[in-house]
This record gives C-alpha cells, structure tokens and sequence, in this order.
C-alpha cells in the first residue's frame, strides 16, 4: 500500500473518530440539561411554602396604633388579633398600652385608642409606621413634631377618621375607635406615603424553627411576665396549635372583635429601665432603650436567650441569638413585652 492509500485512510478514521465524539458530547450536553431541566421543576415542600403574617413582596407601611389596657376598657379591646406584631409598655401608674401594628389586613374595629407616651415613637420610628394616637403627653407632642412623625390623631379627626362606640356605658376616654378602612382615607387625604423601603423589623421562617440548633433551650409550657401589681400577663402553650393562649390577672385576654381568646406564636421579653420624669405631676415615665442586653424568645414550648441593641431612637432594635445570628421567628403573630428592672419573668 502507497503512502498515498495510507494517508487518505488515516484521514477517514479521523473524521469518523471526531464525529463520533462529538455525537457522544452532544448526547451526554443534553442528558446534563435534561437532568437540570428535571431538578428544576422539583418544588419541595419547604419551597412551596410562604410565610402567612405578612407579605415578604409588600412595601405597605403598617399603621402602629396605641390601644388603650385599662381593666374598664379591656372589655371592648378590639383589633389585636389581627396585629402582626404588639409592644406592651408601662405607661403610669403600674398600668401598660399596647403598641400594635396593622399591615396589608382589614380590621372592622381598632381601639379603643388612646394617647401617646413619647417612648413609643422609637417603635413607631424602627418600623417606619404611621402612628394613630388619640391625645398625648407634653414629650410626645414635642416628639411628634421634632420628629416628624406622621401621625393620625383622634382629636383632630374625631367624627372624620375616628368614631366612639359604648356598649357597655363605659368612661368616654375609652371609647374611641377606628378601622383600617378610615385609616386608609386618612393616609391620602394627608398625602402620607404609603409605601416603604425601610423593611421588617424581624426575620420569619415559613417552616418551625428548631431553636437548639442556636444554643440552649428550656422548656416553655407557662410563661408569667410581671409589670406591676396593677398587671401581670400570662402564656399558657396550647400543643395541639403550637401557640400560647394569652391572659391578663389570671382573665382570658379576648378580642371584641370576635369573642376568642388571643393566640400568640412568637414572645420576645427584656426588662429596661423605666423612671419617672422628675417635676411630671402625673407621673410619666422615661424609657432607656438605647443600648444592649439580654431577653428571651419564647416560641412553640421553648425559650431561648437572646440579645437586643438600639443604637438610637429612629434605628431598628436588633435582636441575636446568643451564638451572634440574628434572630429568626416563627410565622406568626408577636408580642415584644418590655417589662421594667424591678418586674419579673417566670418560664416554666
């Protein structure tokens, strides 16, 4: 055979080799893909879940409102049970108010609204909300101002965005209310924005968080947080629903609006110094939040420790596990009691 016959020869076993190849390329690409392809459309269930309290994708500013806890009118609180998230500070006297946030829900009744203690606006400030407030302390009032807060208040607009109901022939203070229908009205006819970049102030896991893979856990099956003589709140964890039925001295603590007793999924207790203001003939309290310390975060039968830091008034309050990760709540309702030095905590 000439080197002629040889040459064409090796040249024929090439093309066929590199044809094959790339054949075998080309099958093995589009196996690859089509397993990709195939992993893709795969939703587990922990994808397919989405967290239920508040819309993760929504810019809506909550409205923060404070709501009256007086004995006389904790008889027509209404409106609790569809806040996302709940502050519960001493005002005077041994006595406490809620701070309660609405966002992106439909609330028929809301109140009975009182007036605001200058404190509370760091908590309106940490979550960029519209504060609604019925009357309010000299500090607040200069607060409000200084800080612009944008506020809807009930001594402007009673009879247009608030209204009173007495079904109980209760004290006139405690009988005031509103709903999120008038506080929509309110929020444009005031050219309040209605959207926010400023984010939620806490974390959520759709799934249950498994609180030992952040430290040390005890059980939580009661829980006693103690203001003052004049109010202690109690937790008692209802396992079949995996949330704690709230009382107050020792009542079911209900919502007008429906008759039942609330259910909290998520607690978040720390004590801080409350100390009345020198001269205030009624009483008043100033609040020392800025700083750090310890608490608990209570949720599903377990407590854990955790930290807090508030670098200033407007900042949002930073809550860690004690291993330094930031905190994570379960999908649900909050309530961030935020008890005085010389009050008490029981877990058990």
């Amino acid at each position: 055979m000439n080197k002629k016959k040889i040459i064409i020869i090796l040249i024929v076993a090439i093309i066929l080799l590199l044809t094959v190849c790339f054949g075998c390329i080309a099958f093995f690409e589009k196996e690859k893909t089509g397993n990709i392809q195939q992993l893709d459309n795969e939703v587990t269930p922990e994808q397919d879940e989405e967290v239920k309290i508040v819309d993760l994708d929504s810019k809506t500013r909550p409205y923060a409102v404070m709501i009256n806890n007086l004995y006389e009118a904790r008889q027509v609180q209404s409106g609790l049970s569809n806040a996302y998230l709940v502050y519960e500070l001493l005002a005077e006297g041994g006595i406490t108010r809620f701070l309660a946030l609405f966002r992106d829900v439909e609330v028929e009744r809301i109140g009975s609204v009182r007036s605001a203690r200058h404190y509370y606006l760091d908590y309106v400030l940490e979550n960029d909300a519209i504060f609604v407030h019925w009357g309010w302390s000299p500090q607040a009032q200069s607060d409000i101002g200084s800080l612009r807060i944008q506020n809807i208040h009930g001594l402007t607009y009673e009879g247009v965005y608030f209204y009173r109901e007495n079904p109980f022939g209760i004290a006139v203070e405690h009988t005031g209310f509103t709903n999120t229908d008038l506080l929509d009205k309110a929020r444009t006819n005031l050219n309040y924005p209605k959207d926010t970049d400023d984010g939620l102030l806490l974390d959520y896991s759709a799934q249950s968080i498994d609180l030992s893979a952040y430290g040390d856990t005890q059980d939580a099956s009661s829980v006693k947080v103690f203001y003052s003589n004049y109010n202690e709140v109690e937790y008692e964890y209802d396992e079949d629903n995996k949330v704690y039925k709230r009382f107050i001295n020792n009542q079911k603590h209900t919502d007008y609006n429906t008759g039942k007793q609330l259910n909290v999924k998520n607690i978040i207790v720390y004590d801080l110094d409350y100390v009345g203001i020198a001269g205030d003939t009624k009483g008043r309290q100033e609040l020392y939040n800025i700083g750090q310390g310890t608490g608990y975060y209570i949720t599903e039968g377990k407590a854990i420790k955790m930290t807090w830091e508030k670098a200033k008034r407007s900042s949002k309050t930073i809550y860690r596990f004690e291993n330094g990760k930031e905190l994570i709540v379960n999908d649900g309702n909050t309530f961030i009691q935020i008890i005085p030095t010389n009050g008490n905590l029981e877990i058990n």
